[in-house]
């Protein structure tokens, strides 16, 4: 019977070390170098600090103490009978009057409630848009690097201008574009689409072996080039990520033409429109290489076009 329990706890093992053995060769291998740039703009935050902030004043103003309800309205009985109609006439108006009053200020933050509410129903997508290049598209990669280097991005104009000369560098290129991958997700409300973009935006970035140039928010980081005895050219993958109120479709990436769509699609969407952008791209250094192991290991949902 002992016996028995050994080798079952024997096998049990060999078991579990070939599973982990086999889930280990199948993890994402890190890539090359990394480019980021985007910046996000997301309100959902300063909505809730809003309500907050309505709710916290409505119970302050509102609330009004017992004891001093009692001295303004009560009236002592020994008076009663003295009392005018005159002064009955006015405690009554005034008593309309504040309730009035109370009566629109609670319609009003229903009212600013109500508006809160609804714009966390409203509709928003969180698109993602990846390109595989043939690695000697330098002209490209010279091209992300100086948008990155010098555009502004604190506002969603600034994220505009990414998207647009992003999309613009990838077209002037088509003859490096080999493959290519495209997909949609429609959230309700910001806190959903925040939340998806952030998801979406670190699986990207941890495939980098380091994000060697960086301008997130207007927050820059830069590596310095290392001397290299060669360079080496295999391939290129831009990842265009962008979270945008409304419903927004790409088309699946079949052929360089639905690229062509996709990118376009992408340049058009409105400033005001825009809660999040980030371009993501690898290698980000001249001298660098992301090969096809990696290629194929970190981007498995690029389709030959």
């Amino acid at each position: 019977m002992k016996n028995g329990m050994i080798i079952t706890l024997v096998v049990s093992l060999i078991t579990l070390l070939s599973v982990s053995d086999h889930h280990h060769g199948h993890l994402a291998v890190a890539a090359a170098s990394g480019g980021r740039m985007g910046g996000t703009s997301f309100r959902s935050s300063s909505m809730r600090r809003s309500r907050t902030s309505i709710s916290s004043s409505y119970s302050r103003v509102h609330t009004i103490p017992r004891s001093s309800y009692s001295r303004s309205y009560s009236i002592p009985r020994s008076s009663c009978s003295t009392t005018s109609p005159v002064r009955d006439v006015s405690l009554f108006q005034f008593g309309i009057l504040h309730c009035c009053i109370f009566m629109s200020a609670i319609f009003s933050i229903y009212y600013l409630l109500r508006r809160y509410a609804d714009k966390d129903r409203v509709e928003t997508s969180v698109l993602k848009l990846q390109v595989g290049l043939s690695g000697t598209a330098r002209s490209l990669q010279k091209d992300l690097n100086h948008i990155a280097e010098t555009a502004d991005t604190s506002s969603p104009n600034g994220f505009k201008y990414i998207l647009q000369e992003t999309t613009l560098s990838v077209l002037q290129h088509p003859d490096f574009c080999i493959s290519g991958s495209s997909s949609v997700e429609v959230k309700k409300g910001e806190d959903e689409c925040e939340k998806l973009f952030k998801q979406i935006s670190v699986e990207e970035r941890n495939k980098f072996d380091e994000e060697t140039l960086v301008n997130f928010n207007n927050i820059k980081k830069q590596s310095h080039d290392e001397v290299s005895d060669g360079v080496c050219s295999q391939y290129i993958v831009v990842t265009i990520i962008v979270a945008a109120s409304g419903v927004h479709e790409l088309p699946p990436i079949k052929s360089s033409e639905l690229l062509k769509c996709a990118l376009q699609k992408l340049a058009s969407i409105p400033s005001n429109n825009i809660l999040a952008a980030e371009v993501l791209w690898t290698p980000q250094k001249e001298n660098d290489c992301l090969t096809e192991q990696e290629m194929l290991e970190n981007f498995p949902l690029l389709r030959r076009l």
